[in-house]
């Protein structure tokens, strides 16, 4: 997507597109999981969903199906590469839960005003199903950068990325678009925000 030349703002983003998204020192390398697939963290899943699929669970029943053992839910994929959260001061980095001070398409649209954040897509793609011991790595890159629009919180971008995620062979497992809405929260339209 071309940035349009009377919009300053949407042409500063595009250095992001085709980027990955994330910070300095990991040189666009894909993340290391903080822990492998493990049991009890699918327990966890499972009693929190109350999805009781015994393949998730009981040896048994699952090494006599198609798997040949106990798998993992497959929506738990962006769970096992999510760093664990900062909540100390999360207030101050607007209820983000890790530090974004690097330089990404996010940050760059808060300093511009578009300080207002919603996610309005998540799209899972799963390629096999994990089994406890896979390790996995994720990277994320900007897939688009929307012109401005005009929505019902204000003006604002549609920023979406694609996150891949790989096995300790690099072999690909899933993939994750995710798009967010940056707004101004000044041009609500109706609450005396510019409407234009």
């Amino acid at each position: 997507m071309s940035a349009d030349v009377d919009d300053p703002v949407r042409a500063s983003l595009e250095r992001f597109v085709g980027k990955p998204l994330g910070p300095p020192e990991e040189g666009g390398e894909p993340r290391l999981a903080p822990e492998a697939v493990n049991g009890p963290m699918i327990r966890h899943w499972v009693d929190a969903f109350d999805d009781r699929n015994p393949v998730y669970e009981n040896e048994t029943t699952a090494s006599e199906g198609r798997f040949g053992g106990v798998v993992a839910p497959p929506a738990m994929l962006q769970t096992w590469t999510m760093p664990r959260p900062k909540i100390q001061g999360i207030e101050a980095r607007g209820g983000a839960p890790d530090d974004m001070t690097f330089d990404n398409p996010v940050s760059a649209l808060d300093e511009a005003g578009y300080v207002g954040a919603l996610a309005t897509n998540s799209e899972l793609e799963f390629e096999r199903y994990l089994k406890p011991g896979d390790h996995l790595r994720s990277i994320n890159v900007i897939e688009s950068i929307s012109d401005q629009k005009m929505t019902g919180l204000g003006k604002g971008y549609f920023v979406t990325w694609v996150t891949t995620y790989t096995d300790q062979d690099g072999e690909v497992v899933g993939r994750q678009l995710f798009r967010v809405l940056k707004f101004d929260p000044s041009t609500i339209p109706g609450l005396g925000g510019d409407t234009k």
